[in-house]
């Protein structure tokens, strides 16, 4: 019982002494802060246009590393989105083998012009899967395609199908689990996905468009507001396996980022708050 007590009282002790060491530590990078040298003065950032001051304010200081330990958090979302009720279209297995990856960033282009072809289901489906697709497991956490901070994977695809064999036009979202397609809304979209996208008319003509969504709060629980930056790096990593893979299958496509926000948002069925649209990626038969 004595050497209980005495462990006990050891285990304790060091216990307070690691806290008592982190609280100092704490606050002595939190007074050198203080008396730190800022990128921007109390003036200065007042003047600071939107653009500016998200990158200010997201910025990593150790100062905000600190602050971030005590901050509150928003409570982490389902890591998986899915449509229960909805029509499910399960995809072919990806299993296509083209040119290497050396040929596929050698000819990478953004393409605007496509043939009026049909995309078949095979081709979208490796498409999705080189974007999002599943590719192993670390510690039973399904890893995917593209890297993700934390592995936390924030990103939903919604495939805007205009002309895919097999398939009927409408809005699809990728499950991601199951490597098949939930039928979110029925219907021909073109008009409408042009308009928002500022009339630009490859995505009218392509044979889909890649919605890329972000749930911001699947990152945000656990990185606070810089989370919102990671978001935007993993956009691009996926946008960039499309482009490769649709230059492997012989397609043409093209990243898309100007487009009316709110009307994109209302197409898909998302709020634009807790889930918005960061990206667009159009791709058609050549």
């Amino acid at each position: 019982m004595y050497h209980y007590h005495k462990f006990f009282k050891n285990d304790m002790q060091m216990y307070l002494n690691i806290w008592t060491l982190f609280l100092a530590i704490a606050g002595f990078v939190l007074f050198t802060n203080s008396f730190g040298l800022s990128a921007y003065s109390k003036d200065a950032e007042k003047e600071l246009s939107p653009g500016e001051r998200f990158h200010h304010e997201t910025s990593l200081t150790w100062r905000g590393v600190i602050g971030d330990i005590f901050r509150s958090k928003p409570k982490k979302p389902p890591q998986y989105k899915n449509y229960p009720d909805s029509k499910i279209i399960k995809l072919p297995k990806p299993a296509y083998h083209g040119i290497t990856l050396e040929e596929s960033i050698e000819k990478r282009r953004s393409v605007r012009n496509y043939s009026g072809k049909l995309l078949t289901l095979s081709q979208l489906s490796q498409l999705l899967y080189s974007a999002q697709g599943i590719t192993g497991k670390l510690y039973d956490q399904p890893l995917r395609t593209a890297p993700s901070a934390g592995a936390l994977y924030p990103i939903e695809v919604y495939v805007i199908v205009n002309s895919v064999e097999g398939l009927t036009c409408g809005i699809y979202h990728y499950a991601v689990l199951n490597h098949s397609l939930e039928l979110v809304k029925s219907g021909d979209f073109r008009k409408e996905i042009t308009a928002a996208g500022l009339e630009q008319e490859m995505l009218g003509d392509a044979d889909v468009t890649f919605v890329l969504s972000a749930i911001f709060d699947r990152v945000r629980h656990k990185y606070g507001e810089r989370g919102f930056r990671y978001v935007y790096m993993e956009s691009g990593h996926i946008s960039q396996n499309i482009y490769l893979q649709a230059v492997s299958l012989g397609l043409g496509s093209v990243s898309i980022g100007a487009f009316l926000d709110e009307e994109i948002n209302k197409l898909i069925g998302i709020d634009g708050r807790t889930e918005a649209v960061i990206y667009l990626h159009a791709v058609g038969t050549l």
